[in-house]
């Protein structure tokens, strides 16, 4: 396949959400409660939800920049490219990218919304929950159709009205919901309990995956880590967090009651899969006797569940594209993050000839975008007519578009404090939870 005759969606792409997110969707009584872009010492723009600071845009929004130029400390608007924040630019980017449609997680309230399920009014949090999701999906996925995947955060902290919420929004055209890669990391009950089921009782029956993005427990593998690694070392083994949320999934005993219930596992890669599996299986055949696992009728065991239930993604994954043959090829899907650090934004066509080129025209056109648009009930040629949505003719469309990102400031040590900041908050919050054990 030639690049130019690729169709590209994303199933991970993230908005920095803009500071006027909230003005047409939360009531007149809400408003002095709304979250807020804040303007920190340093001079960063920053997002709070009352005193909740939410995630800062550092390294999630550094699309086009050379990596001289990635910051960890929170930026601000002006720093980065407009494509980041502003949907009609992030068309036009998605353009000169050669990129159809895009699944958007959030950025500021954590990739399961945790900053706003956190906060202490509950009333309050369900209010912006559903303020956020308006938003996200009648202006921004409504302002072009066809170009995006809708993606729904949660109220998490009430089970009953997360089903709620996963009706409403497959009302209004989503069946994308975020859901944490480890609810019990946020102080909620384990997967493995029957807290839960109504939620996937709702996701189940109306089509909607629930989607686990690295992250979305407000944990990293640095609790794993010396104390003192260097910060490569935690971005080399973010997909470790990836990993225990797959080996918890397929040994999980609810399936049987769910049996059309879809996970996504994003932002994970997919090469350690086949590893995990087989070890699974190898655990079935060996420790059985005593761990008394059982799965439901029709199922052999993990790999089984794997391959029915659990949705996998990659940007340039080229060790898992070689491992195809253990893998449900419906169930594996392209991702560019763009303007996270990891994207191979504006070069994913040239990269995705490069990683998969070697494969089969068909399986190709299922990971880059047939298997997106039948999991997540979205057919973008309504919209966009096939033949104007290859890689090649949407670039056609950006010739103007400057892919070079000019704004922002060289990294320095500041970026090095701030993560270090970073890393002892996330060490101090584990030491806290094992203490309280």
């Amino acid at each position: 396949m030639h690049k130019d005759d690729l169709i590209l969606i994303s199933v991970d792409d993230h908005i920095a959400e803009p500071a006027d997110m909230f003005e047409a969707h939360v009531p007149p009584r809400y408003r002095d409660r709304a979250p807020r872009v804040v303007i920190e010492p340093g001079g960063v723009q920053q997002w709070y939800y009352g005193d909740l600071r939410g995630r800062n845009m550092g390294l999630n929004a550094v699309a086009g920049k050379p990596r001289e130029m990635y910051n960890i400390d929170a930026s601000s608007y002006d720093e980065m490219r407009p494509g980041c924040f502003n949907v009609d630019e992030r068309v036009r980017d998605m353009n000169a990218g050669g990129q159809l449609a895009g699944l958007n997680f959030p950025n500021w309230t954590g990739f399961s919304g945790q900053v706003l399920n956190q906060g202490p009014d509950r009333d309050v949090n369900l209010m912006m929950i559903k303020a956020y999701n308006d938003w996200h999906v009648d202006e921004w996925c409504g302002a072009h159709p066809g170009r995006f995947i809708p993606c729904g955060i949660l109220p998490l902290f009430d089970v009953a009205e997360a089903a709620k919420e996963i009706r409403r929004l497959a009302d209004k055209g989503c069946h994308a919901v975020t859901f944490s890669e480890n609810p019990e990391g946020l102080n909620m009950p384990s997967i493995h309990t029957d807290h839960w089921y109504p939620l996937f009782e709702a996701a189940s029956d109306n089509g909607t995956v629930l989607c686990c993005h690295i992250g979305s427990a407000s944990r990293s593998s640095g609790a794993l880590t010396s104390s003192d690694a260097p910060p490569s070392v935690a971005m080399t083994t973010s997909s470790m967090m990836s990993m225990l949320t797959l080996t918890e999934l397929v040994w999980a005993e609810f399936w049987g009651r769910f049996p059309d219930l879809k996970f996504s596992i994003t932002e994970g890669d997919i090469g350690w899969i086949p590893y995990f599996l087989w070890r699974s299986e190898h655990v079935l055949d060996r420790h059985s006797g005593w761990t008394n696992a059982t799965f439901p009728d029709g199922y052999s065991g993990p790999a089984d569940v794997f391959g029915k239930h659990l949705y996998t993604c990659f940007i340039s994954d080229k060790i898992g594209v070689k491992l195809m043959e253990h893998f449900n090829a419906d169930h594996v899907f392209w991702e560019s993050d763009y303007p996270h650090s990891d994207s191979n934004w504006p070069f994913a066509p040239e990269d995705v000839i490069e990683t998969m080129g070697h494969l089969p025209d068909d399986v190709i056109n299922k990971i880059t975008h047939e298997n997106a648009m039948r999991a997540y009930s979205f057919d973008p040629f309504r919209h966009v007519p096939k033949e104007r949505a290859t890689a090649g003719r949407l670039r056609e469309q950006a010739a103007d578009v400057d892919v070079v990102t000019h704004v922002g400031r060289k990294a320095s040590e500041r970026d090095r404090e701030a993560w270090a900041r970073m890393t002892r908050f996330g060490q101090a919050r584990t030491a806290q939870a094992a203490d309280a054990e």
